[in-house]
């Protein structure tokens, strides 16, 4: 009998991961081991076992522990002795908030990554020369959202590209039909859409629809004046922000922590690949 064929399943995409470092003139401070050593003595109580669990040697830890209490404004382990457990280590406030915001930063810096489309295959050299100019891209557009492609409706000369940011915040940009057949665009597609500052007007009130225009609803997060324009950040989904440059005398309507409103034409927004 031959052998039954069957399509082999591709390999998944190893997924982009980050790292962070806190660094000093004598090297690092904070990283991902001694903050699990951190996260260790908390559970366990002794930094012995902690060391165990990393792993490191009891000496890595011990040293690894001393530098960062060095470095430290404040203790980052108490020492308790006697009693029927015969003492140990416990952690302070103060090591629980440290690694509470260490966490934070890295789920804040993994949410950055996992936005960037097409993670490249290893060995694939021209892929990663994209992904690295993608990631050091610099424009002087404010806004830089990561989006994807929802739908592409052909309005007869035009193509209006709804994009999605996550969220329920869907914005459309307009391009001409030469740009989607050069950029290939298809639905799924993860691109950029840049949208200068200056194009996008920021309203205390819900404006009317209206035809060619965009509106996305969020919360005034800062209001920046200078001496003839204000710069202001509405803040979307998903943490998110929008940038606008006002006069003055628009933005004195506005109020940071008030629902606001940003409202920019279709086509003033430029889409970007790294295809």
């Amino acid at each position: 009998m031959a052998p039954s064929r069957r399509s082999a399943r591709p390999a998944a995409k190893p997924a982009l991961k980050g790292s962070i470092s806190l660094q000093t003139p004598l090297g690092a401070v904070l990283s991902e081991s001694r903050i699990r050593l951190l996260e260790a003595i908390d559970r366990v109580g002794s930094l012995n076992r902690a060391a165990r669990e990393v792993p490191l040697s009891y000496k890595a830890a011990w040293d690894a522990l001393d530098t960062m209490n060095q470095h430290a404004p404040e203790p980052l382990v108490v020492r308790a002795t006697g009693g029927a457990g015969g003492g140990g280590t416990q952690l302070t406030d103060y090591a629980r908030q440290l690694v509470a915001l260490y966490r934070a930063m890295e789920s804040s810096q993994q949410d950055i990554l996992n936005r960037l489309p097409g993670v490249p295959a290893e060995g694939d050299a021209p892929a990663l020369r994209t992904l690295i100019r993608r990631m050091s891209m610099r424009t002087s557009a404010r806004n830089q959202l990561a989006c994807r492609v929802q739908s592409l409706t052909d309005r007869g000369g035009l193509v209006d590209v709804a994009l999605d940011l996550g969220q329920g915040d869907v914005f459309v940009a307009t391009i001409t039909p030469a740009s989607a057949l050069s950029m290939e665009l298809k639905i799924g597609d993860e691109l950029y859409a840049l949208v200068k500052a200056p194009s996008v007007q920021v309203l205390a009130r819900p404006p009317r629809r209206q035809a060619g225009h965009n509106r996305l609803a969020g919360t005034l997060g800062a209001l920046l004046p200078g001496r003839t324009h204000t710069s202001c950040t509405l803040q979307l989904a998903e943490g998110l922000a929008l940038e606008a440059n006002l006069p003055n005398a628009e933005a004195a309507a506005l109020t940071v922590g008030a629902p606001a409103w940003a409202v920019f034409a279709t086509d003033s927004a430029v889409l970007v690949t790294f295809r």
